[in-house]
């Protein structure tokens, strides 16, 4: 069914923990009606900055705060909170690990008409490659309270990656978010799906295709791709001999990549993964995109079945 954008979610859980968390301040970049930290800025103006158009500044603001034992999530979209303030990123929260919570929305293909300069595809990428980083991409509104208030909770630099569009729920309701383990949302012995983020909804509607053709395919949703869930992977690597992983960003250094390293150490198995290739996105609608981009169900599946046949 589908339900909430993951930045509707990341908005009401902020507000919900404000009350929780006295320390909890929240910075954004000019886009507060976009990222929905104006739900927290409404309830408590006094713990919310806008720091204006100037990313950099705003993340370097953040590790101040959580140096003076604050709690600070920092907002703006995934573009300019990953690609401009990369390097406040890297040496003012992770080198230090300071407790800030990088949370950013508008990420991947889905950002729609706004064209390619602003549909990150990178972040996942350069956040996981940050010593000291945890990065987490929600799978749908109720996984993405879950993961902020996990955030909340927790001491160090935190990647939280959300998007524009409405995703189907794939998430029971009040199911704790735990950094490091993936969740099975379909058994499955002949070839497993690995997805995270908008993707995972569609690793699902894959799946039933491939049920359609007398396949059983083991759906996997990896919301956290650092710390990763080695377990999982090379559980069904062994026991499925083929995996297929799916994201909205790049296939150089995202989900995929971080798939791949644990089942070329441990497990080699066939694998194939569906997301961007090496492309820039484009502007337009954002069924349209991914249709145009193949990150589909149908796509999925018939990537599914070319490497199961193979195997």
């Amino acid at each position: 069914m589908m339900g909430k954008a993951t930045r509707d979610a990341y908005g009401e859980a902020l507000k919900e923990l404000g009350a929780v968390y006295p320390d909890l301040v929240v910075l954004d970049a000019d886009l507060s009606a976009s990222t929905k930290t104006q739900d927290f800025a409404k309830v408590y103006p006094d713990r919310f900055f806008d720091c204006g158009i100037a990313e950099g500044n705003m993340m370097s603001v953040a590790a101040g705060l959580a140096a003076a034992g604050k709690i600070p999530f920092a907002s703006t979209f995934a573009i300019f909170g990953a690609g401009r303030a990369y390097e406040q990123i890297r040496n003012s929260i992770c080198y230090p690990k300071l407790n800030v919570k990088v949370a950013l929305t508008h990420a991947g293909l889905t950002v729609g008409e706004d064209g390619a300069t602003h549909q990150m595809l990178e972040d996942i990428a350069l956040m996981r490659v940050l010593p000291n980083m945890t990065v987490i991409v929600p799978a749908d509104a109720e996984e993405t309270k879950g993961a902020v208030k996990w955030a909340a909770s927790y001491h160090g630099p935190v990647y939280i990656r959300m998007g524009r569009a409405k995703c189907e729920d794939v998430t029971a309701p009040d199911t704790p978010f735990i950094p490091g383990k993936a969740s099975i949302l379909r058994k499955g012995y002949d070839i497993t799906i690995i997805a995270c983020g908008i993707m995972v909804g569609k690793a699902l509607q894959a799946a039933d295709i491939l049920r359609g053709a007398g396949i059983t395919a083991r759906v996997i949703n990896m919301s956290s791709i650092k710390p990763i869930d080695e377990e999982a992977i090379i559980k069904a690597a062994n026991e499925t001999g083929a995996i297929v992983t799916a994201e909205e960003h790049s296939v150089k250094g995202g989900l995929g990549s971080a798939v791949a390293e644990v089942v070329v150490k441990h497990c080699p198995v066939l694998m194939s993964m569906v997301g961007v290739e090496d492309s820039f996105g484009e502007s337009g609608k954002a069924d349209d995109l991914l249709k145009a981009y193949g990150l589909t169900a149908a796509h999925i599946a018939e990537t599914a079945l070319r490497l199961y046949k193979k195997k």
